[in-house]
């Protein structure tokens, strides 16, 4: 029997080494049942170990700070934001917690929102048992959350039209409507040598975002042809273009010498964007010559050939790719 085995179950935080940082907001929200006369104490301020309110937001806080403390294989995260709210329910006579959390990291703050709610209501329930002590604690759990490869997450049960307006949970903008096209350059995969895998995500992650693909082409590393058909599209009112293959150091690797063979202006940002983003997941991506560009009011952008690059590259550009339509087709800034 090996030593792991003999000690039982293996335990381990999950390796988030290799994931990208990103913005992240999470909201917790769980209830106190309090019964009439315990309630009219609490909203009054007048329990008597004092205002159970203030105090269990000042709880909540220190719960979502001390989050990794009290549950071992959550990751300790810097917190640059936390808010914590008690709302009276006068009909339930119950005080709905929420609570509020946001950093920019590598995993998620859903245990810390979750651990602030938690302890602002262990909080309420501590201060009001001496006047009433057949309370609950029920209906604990995260309201959405935000941030990270799969962007916006609603619970099932929904939100009210309040808390939507108080919180403002948002999503990624979408390219409704938005005519697309799709290139993939690979002289090997053109020779039906292997099958391409990255034109494919590319169709994907675009109709999840509301494009409407219609050419979907695979093309050698030829420059001159790519030129000429990335003018045809842009022509044919095609606006936005994603390429993918012939972005790294290689002889035939000559994308960007197609871009730049038809761009009337340079978006150098979205190339550095990529660049810098894809470096949290290897060094390797300071090698790309990912870039874009306009053809009159069409955005093209050139990614790297793998599948993998594509979806990393996608999750970097999901966040800007409509307002940067929008703006390339004359509207204004956000």
């Amino acid at each position: 029997m090996h030593e792991r085995e003999e000690r039982g179950a293996h335990f381990q935080m999950a390796d988030v080494r290799r994931k990208r940082s990103t913005a992240r907001r999470a909201v917790a929200v769980g209830e106190l049942s309090a019964g009439a006369a315990a309630f009219a104490q609490i909203v009054e301020r007048r329990l008597p170990k004092g205002d159970a309110l203030v105090m269990a937001e000042i709880a909540g806080l220190q719960g979502a700070k001390n989050a990794s403390q009290l549950m071992p294989l959550c990751h300790p995260l810097p917190l640059e934001y936390i808010d914590v709210r008690c709302e009276p329910v006068s009909e339930r006579h119950a005080i709905r917690v929420y609570c509020e959390v946001a950093t920019y990291a590598r995993t998620g703050v859903e245990m810390e929102a979750l651990a602030g709610a938690s302890a602002a209501l262990l909080t309420l329930y501590d201060l009001t048992k001496p006047v009433e002590p057949a309370l609950s604690i029920g209906s604990v759990r995260l309201l959405f959350k935000e941030g990270g490869k799969k962007g916006l997450w609603l619970h099932p049960e929904g939100m009210s039209d309040a808390e939507r307006m108080h919180y403002k949970p948002r999503g990624v903008a979408q390219l409704d409507g938005v005519n697309a096209a799709v290139i993939t350059l690979s002289d090997r995969a053109s020779r039906g040598e292997y099958a391409d895998a990255s034109g494919p995500v590319l169709v994907e992650r675009l109709r999840e975002l509301g494009t409407e693909v219609g050419d979907v082409e695979l093309h050698p590393d030829e420059p001159e042809v790519l030129a000429a058909r990335l003018r045809e599209l842009s022509g044919s009112g095609v606006k936005l273009i994603l390429c993918t293959g012939g972005t790294g150091l290689g002889p035939r690797d000559r994308t960007p010498e197609a871009l730049a063979m038809v761009a009337d202006r340079h978006v150098d940002g979205i190339g550095e964007l990529i660049r810098s983003e894809s470096s949290q997941h290897t060094p390797m991506a300071w090698l790309s010559r990912a870039q874009a560009v306009l053809i009159g009011n069409t955005l093209v952008i050139a990614l790297p050939g793998s599948a993998k690059a594509v979806a990393q590259g996608m999750d970097i550009l999901a966040p800007i790719l409509a307002h940067a339509v929008s703006m390339a087709a004359g509207g204004g800034h956000a």
